[in-house]
């Protein structure tokens, strides 16, 4: 480890601490105790409060600090820092308010000119595509706020119909343009997937004290996956079937390779027919549905109603 990357490390290290011993950094770091001295000098120098106590159990108390001793980062740490920030601009909406152009600006005023000029340059040449959110979505900040504290969330619900329904949030995840939760539908005593645009009308039930904790509910996310997929389903793929399954897959199928052909097995609900079989249809020529029959015949079915199409 190089010292600049060993001192970061140590501010890190000794960032919740009160009080250690020169031991302590030996031990933690794998340094002598000529380097461990020398380390000390020069994290006092980057503004780390401390003074010595003697005696048989002496050492080092931190003095309490506020705001924290700042980190210093790398130029090949902080080029990764703005291309993330970068990617993150492509989101019209996220979770947290704050803009990643703002931030972006603010990181930009604490640098040198020569390592602006860099950063400009490099990601003036690498770029990151992915699908752009696919409508408008202005509830995240609040479905975070309500999943933080185990709180639950009256809506309407608009994908299928317009429907009012309660859920607690586990889960936020973002996909192919969509914003997405795992919720648990509290009314119903339902497990399920939903998409975050299609509520309105959100609201927090700031009284409701039976809630579930994230530890019971991601029981019954475990439990929900064990008896709600009882149809179990295999497809052989190519090998661009292979990847294109890498690029989007759900929760109820995974990839198996066997006598290195590769398939996607899995299980889906009755009611996820339709859904299965247009995901299979994605695939084009690259999948081969071994079983169940109900599936095959789905998917004829829709290859037909596409072909009448023409």
């Amino acid at each position: 480890m190089k010292k600049s990357e060993r001192l970061n490390q140590e501010l890190i290290f000794l960032s919740d601490k009160h009080s250690f011993q020169l031991k302590d950094l030996q031990s933690e770091f794998g340094i002598s105790k000529r380097t461990a001295l020398r380390d000390m000098e020069e994290l006092e120098s980057m503004g780390l409060a401390f003074y010595v106590e003697n005696g048989r159990h002496g050492g080092y108390r931190l003095v309490n600090q506020s705001p924290l001793v700042p980190i210093y980062f790398q130029i090949d740490e902080v080029q990764a820092i703005f291309f993330a920030l970068k990617a993150l601009d492509l989101l019209s909406a996220t979770p947290f308010k704050k803009s990643y152009s703002q931030i972006r600006q603010k990181l930009f005023a604490t640098m040198s000119d020569e390592r602006k000029h860099r950063i400009t340059e490099i990601l003036d040449v690498i770029h990151y595509y992915h699908v752009a959110p696919v409508s408008e979505q202005n509830h995240l900040d609040l479905i975070l706020q309500a999943m933080m504290e185990d709180q639950i969330v009256k809506m309407t619900y608009t994908q299928y119909e317009h429907k009012r329904i309660r859920l607690q949030f586990l889960e936020l995840f973002y996909r192919n343009g969509i914003w997405f939760t795992e919720a648990y539908d509290v009314q119903n005593k339902k497990w399920g997937i939903y998409r975050c645009d299609c509520m309105t009308d959100m609201m927090i039930e700031e009284e409701t004290k039976d809630t579930f904790t994230k530890e019971e509910l991601k029981a019954l996310q475990l439990e929900y996956e064990k008896t709600y997929h009882d149809i179990s389903f295999k497809c052989r793929l190519t090998e661009q079937g292979k990847e294109k399954f890498l690029k989007n897959h759900y929760p109820n199928m995974r990839l198996e390779t066997i006598e290195d052909t590769p398939y996607i097995v899995g299980g889906y609900n009755q009611e996820e027919l339709s859904y299965m079989t247009h995901y299979l249809i994605s695939f084009g020529k690259h999948v081969k549905i071994e079983y169940p029959d109900e599936l095959k015949e789905s998917y004829l079915t829709q290859l037909q109603e596409m072909m009448d199409q023409y």
